[in-house]
């Protein structure tokens, strides 16, 4: 079992530089600091094989080890990812976009994982937040091999709803639930439910998460991404198919953060992600699992 007692000492981030000498922090402190914020986010939140944690992961580990944060947080950068081009294509690419996390204590937060929201409840070890974020959708021109006649799932605003709660220091473990609602595009209503852990093998510059997650979504947002309507049969080479709300997937992601140098961040995020139920079955599902890989450089001021 994984402690942070197992990992050797590290000091905060090293871009902070007005800490008490006395101040010992493990690395698992260091990166709850740092926090982790996607890539793949500043492109689109969007369906994809990442993990709904992996937006911004650490960020309640840093109320358990380091209640006394900074008033003001801003990282920006830029990111780049490899994924496919939408839940269930057997193609991918390579997609590049700015990279932003700017908190307000524990308080207020604008990142392009998490969107731009509050936490309007928070303890030592746990947080409520709200958030608007927004959904980039499906375009049908972006393969029209597999998607001509299904029309275009349009960019639409998302209400998200989400939660953090970790165990204690000595085994720290965050659980993260959310639940989001697109406004227009696909509809209907999806969430997560996921957890992490930080990893051995964290050093001064180097730490690492990793964890599981199961997405569920109900009736309308499934047959949005993978139901054939009457209309679209006619239009598509495909039958009619109606896709039942339940689980939709589930998912396994690892999240890396290198300090190189001072000020500096390199963040890696890798997800994998396995379609199931009516998901996997839908005849526009090319193939039901899917992998994403996403690098980004932030400078922190």
């Amino acid at each position: 079992m994984l402690c942070c007692t197992d990992l050797p000492p590290a000091s905060r981030n090293r871009s902070r530089s007005k800490r008490s000498p006395s101040m010992n922090m493990r690395p698992v402190a260091a990166l709850a600091v740092i926090g982790v914020t996607s890539p793949t986010a500043a492109i689109a939140q969007t369906p994809s094989p990442l993990a709904e944690w992996q937006y911004s992961a650490g960020i309640t580990l840093e109320q358990v080890y380091e209640p006394e944060t900074p008033a003001w947080s801003v990282r920006v950068g830029a990111g780049m990812a490899f994924q496919p081009f939408y839940d269930g294509s057997s193609r991918y690419r390579v997609l590049a976009g700015p990279s932003i996390d700017i908190r307000y204590r524990n308080l207020f937060f604008l990142s392009t994982g998490d969107g731009a929201g509050v936490n309007f409840l928070s303890g030592r070890n746990w947080r409520l937040a709200f958030a608007v974020t927004y959904d980039l959708g499906r375009r049908e021109q972006t393969d029209y091999e597999h998607l001509y006649g299904l029309g275009n799932i349009n960019p639409a605003p998302v209400l998200k709803l989400f939660g953090d709660y970790v165990i204690s220091k000595t085994f720290p473990l965050d659980i993260r639930a959310d639940i989001r609602r697109n406004l227009g595009g696909a509809d209907g209503w999806i969430g997560d439910i996921g957890a992490y852990l930080p990893l051995p093998g964290s050093s001064e510059t180097f730490f690492w998460f990793a964890g599981p997650s199961v997405t569920f979504a109900d009736s309308t947002y499934m047959n949005s991404w993978f139901g054939v309507n009457a209309t679209q049969a006619a239009h598509s080479r495909y039958p009619q198919y109606r896709a039942s709300a339940g689980v939709k997937s589930y998912g396994l992601g690892v999240s890396a953060t290198w300090l190189p140098a001072k000020h500096w961040i390199v963040n890696t995020v890798t997800a994998l992600q396995q379609l199931v139920g009516s998901a996997a079955h839908s005849p526009i599902t090319q193939r039901a699992a899917g992998v994403e890989v996403s690098v980004s450089v932030d400078y922190e001021f």
